[in-house]
């Protein structure tokens, strides 16, 4: 299982929000930078970086922060944070972006969404995020009614291979993951990479989400609140 730490950006700084609320913001540190050379001299070479600028504005607000962890760490990054349309995508990649993290284009803009998926297949991560079982969208203040099972059948006929799922109620709480989710969703969809996010508190929370069968775990709040130390996320 793949440990890729996390660098929530806004207004230029590392932060993290509590619950995805605004309101509720923890600055970590003021240069992204620094904190991505960090995780490089741990021996970690992939992070995952959002944008909350762009979530809340809909368009990518902290790509120079990006690519200046990209241009001066030589690190692969994924991304997500305002994505909306195939040509934000495609900028992105064009940028230097390992990977991109879709979520309110997969649901708003379908058509967009599914030619990302047909030009750029290995490249697309669905940011699947569940708010009491169904997928939360435009800052997680909309649901939509498509159940899961059938959004992802559908998706993974259009060459869906990748998905970051983060359980809402989780995200940013310290309360440890929604395990079952997972395990239901692996064995649902076995041939889905499975990014597992949200609610990370411990290396037995890292454990129980390797034995689950997950590709990979996006881990934030857990380090920056020192319950994880950097040598135990880059021992997975």
């Amino acid at each position: 299982m793949q440990v890729i730490p996390a660098i929530d950006l806004l207004n230029g700084q590392a932060v993290r929000l509590h619950k995805g609320s605004y309101q509720e913001v923890t600055v970590y540190n003021d240069s992204p930078l620094e904190q991505a050379r960090e995780f490089k001299d741990a021996g970690m070479q992939h992070i995952h970086v959002v944008d909350l600028n762009g979530a809340k504005e809909g368009k990518f607000v902290n790509l120079p922060h990006v690519k200046t962890i990209i241009d001066e760490l030589g690190l692969s990054v994924q991304t997500g944070g305002g994505i909306r349309t195939f040509s934000d995508v495609k900028m992105l990649l064009n940028a230097g972006l390992s990977k991109v993290i879709c979520s309110s284009i997969a649901i708003k803009n379908e058509k967009d969404w599914l030619k990302t998926l047909k030009h750029y297949p290995e490249q697309m991560i669905l940011g699947m995020d569940l708010k009491e079982g169904k997928i939360a969208y435009s800052g997680w203040l909309e649901t939509a009614e498509e159940s899961v099972s059938s959004f992802l059948e559908r998706m993974q006929d259009h060459g869906l291979q990748e998905v970051l799922c983060t359980d809402i109620s989780k995200d940013g709480t310290l309360a440890g993951p929604n395990v079952e989710l997972y395990k239901k969703l692996k064995k649902d969809f076995p041939s889905l990479k499975l990014i597992a996010s949200g609610g990370v508190a411990s290396v037995q929370d890292l454990k129980e989400l390797r034995e689950a069968g997950m590709d990979a775990v996006v881990v934030g709040k857990a380090y920056y609140e020192h319950r994880i130390s950097l040598e135990e996320l880059a021992s997975f």
